[in-house]
């Protein structure tokens, strides 16, 4: 009782945040590519909002790249070109508040892992990125024009 008393806390503090309007999910909310629920996995919530308003949540970096790099793979969203992702939001997995992707700074190859498995650790400065790097085991960091389709299958051992 204690345990789920004090992760539905650390949500309820996460959701009353400031940027509570850009992450906004609750204990019923679950990803869109591994359908995991969010609130037990708040350090790694990413987030794209679509051109037609549609927000779509993910339950890891990863995830929301599966999406990002491939998303002809879901013919629903009819996305044909750049312009069709309005927004792309990853947690950093130092303050826990939600950040721009495309400005973030992910480290590859470290000893912590998402729900989804090996992944990709955001941060909102290299600086952190490399601090992090350096003390959990990572191997490189990446911006995230240079995260391409064949690391994301690399990360689910689809070589």
């Amino acid at each position: 009782m204690r345990k789920i008393l004090l992760l539905s806390l650390s949500c309820l503090l996460f959701a009353s945040d400031n940027n509570s309007s850009i992450m906004s999910y609750d204990k019923n909310s679950t990803g869109f590519i591994r359908h995991l629920k969010l609130y037990k996995y708040p350090s790694w919530v990413s987030k794209i909002v679509l051109s037609s308003g549609k927000e779509l949540y993910f339950s890891s970096p990863k995830s929301m790249f599966e999406f990002y790099l491939r998303p002809a793979k879901w013919p629903e969203f009819k996305i044909k070109r750049e312009e069709d992702f309005k927004e792309i939001y990853v947690t950093d997995f130092k303050t826990l508040k939600p950040i721009k992707a495309k400005g973030a700074f992910f480290v590859y190859g470290s000893n912590r892992v998402s729900p989804a498995g090996d992944d990709l650790v955001p941060f909102s400065s290299y600086q952190d990125a490399e601090n992090f790097m350096k003390s959990h085991n990572g191997k490189r960091i990446f911006s995230f024009k240079d995260v391409s389709q064949g690391l994301i299958n690399w990360l689910n051992d689809r070589l």
